[in-house]
Order: structure tokens, then C-alpha cells, then sequence
């Protein structure tokens, strides 16, 4: 079974985290602003200033720590490099698997508005995290292009097995952090393992910190899910030998 995040509950507790007194920090050390260097550098960084930040566990909470740098698609390239320097300096490093190609364009526009300090929000998130930086054009064209390279292949919404009970658990499921994955993106061997890693993310995100009438757990069985993926997937390759 996988628990479901209850989207407002855990946005009502995420107010309650933003809400509550700062806790006063240690000084805080003298850390390198971000450069044109290794994917590594500015994840740490980017931990060390949560740390000092009274705000440190609500950014810690936007997204589940589901993708280290060096597991990127292409982790040497450019686009690898940006993703890792920029997104991770207000929540953890996102997949680019979370969006197909299409929804990255719009998200990257609003993440950077945001980084830019525009917006009620970009003022939340200056606020929030000291010395933020924004792209570059050049760098916005850069990582744009390499999230939507490698954003989520999107199951076709008017596919008829989405009509299915289990179809429509399926998308209930997987549509409430990402795009509807195509069942063609992994081989019926392979979803299981799929499943259970994305099961570990939802129960992450339904770790809801605040008052116990926040923490609900509404659970859903993902056997069907499972059997259903499995039975769209695309066939198994020949076996590999050595």
C-alpha cells in the first residue's frame, strides 16, 4: 500500500513550520558563492545555508531528496552542471523526469522569476535564502534545453486504459508530483522497482510536521498499479550477456 500526500494538509503544515519562532544559529561560517565548478559544490552549499536558515526544514520539505548530481542524465554536461548549481538553492535537486518537456519551459520561466527576487514569492524566497542567484540568459536557454531533453516521456491523457479503475489509480497516484508517466518508459521487470522507489517518495512527503490532525495517512494499494504498468510496458529486451 502507498500512502497518498493530502496536498492541503500538507501545505497547512508547511504554514505551520514557515510560522513557527527561529530557532537562533550558529554564526555562520564563511562558504564560497556559487561557481562555474564541480555539480557537487553547490548542493552542499546549498545544505549548509538551510542549516543556518530558520527556514531550513520547510525547503527541506518542497521536494523528496529522490536524485544525487551524479546521477543526472549526462551528469558532465552543462545542463547537468546549471540544474545542480541553480535548483537546488530553495529545495532538493529535482529529476528531470518530474515534467515532460513542455511543462519545463513554464516552470523554468517561474523558477526564475522567482530566483530574480519577482513577485511575492521571489521576495518569500530572498527572505528565505540568503544570496540567491539567478541564471544567466544564456544559462536559462542551457537548462531549459537539458530538462526538456530529458523530462518524463507523458502517458496520452485520452489513452482508454486511463477509463480503467486501475488506470484512474494510476494517474490519481503519479499526477500529484509528476507527469503521467508513458508505462512504454520502463520494461515489466523493471516497474516494480520503479513503483516501490516512488512509494518511498510519497510516504516522505506525507511526513507532515505540525498539529496530529494534519497526519492522515489515506492509503492506496499499488498491486494494480503494478499489474497495470506491466501490462502497457514496453516488451523486455533480449538478456544481456557477458
Amino acid at each position: 500500500m502507498i500512502p497518498l500526500r493530502p496536498i492541503a494538509r500538507w501545505l497547512a503544515a508547511l504554514a505551520v513550520v514557515a510560522c513557527a519562532p527561529a530557532i537562533a544559529a550558529d554564526p555562520p561560517t564563511s562558504f564560497p558563492p556559487l561557481n562555474k565548478g564541480g555539480i557537487e559544490g553547490g548542493v552542499e552549499r546549498a545544505k549548509y545555508l538551510w542549516s543556518q536558515s530558520p527556514h531550513g526544514k520547510m525547503l527541506e520539505r518542497l521536494l523528496p531528496p529522490s536524485i544525487e548530481p551524479g546521477e543526472l542524465p549526462e551528469p558532465r554536461s552543462e545542463g547537468a552542471r546549471l540544474t545542480a548549481r541553480y535548483c537546488v538553492q530553495c529545495h532538493y535537486l529535482p529529476s528531470p523526469q518530474m515534467h515532460s518537456a513542455d511543462k519545463w519551459t513554464t516552470i523554468v520561466v517561474r523558477m526564475v522569476w522567482r530566483m530574480q527576487g519577482k513577485g511575492n514569492l521571489g521576495v518569500v524566497m530572498k527572505e528565505m535564502m540568503d544570496n540567491v542567484e539567478a541564471p544567466t540568459d544564456p544559462e536559462i536557454v542551457a537548462l531549459t534545453r537539458y530538462l526538456q531533453k530529458h523530462g518524463q516521456k507523458e502517458m496520452d491523457p485520452a489513452h482508454p486504459a486511463l477509463k480503467s479503475e486501475p488506470g484512474r489509480m494510476f494517474s490519481i497516484a503519479c499526477t500529484q508530483c509528476h507527469a503521467l508517466p508513458d508505462p512504454r518508459s520502463h520494461t515489466p521487470r523493471e516497474w516494480p522497482d520503479v513503483v516501490e522507489r516512488m512509494k518511498r517518495h510519497m510516504a516522505w512527503a506525507n511526513t507532515v510536521v505540525g498539529p496530529d490532525s494534519l497526519k492522515t495517512m489515506p492509503e492506496l494499494h499499488t498491486s494494480e498499479i503494478v499489474r497495470f504498468l506491466q501490462r502497457y510496458a514496453r516488451a523486455d529486451g533480449p538478456a544481456v550477456t557477458k
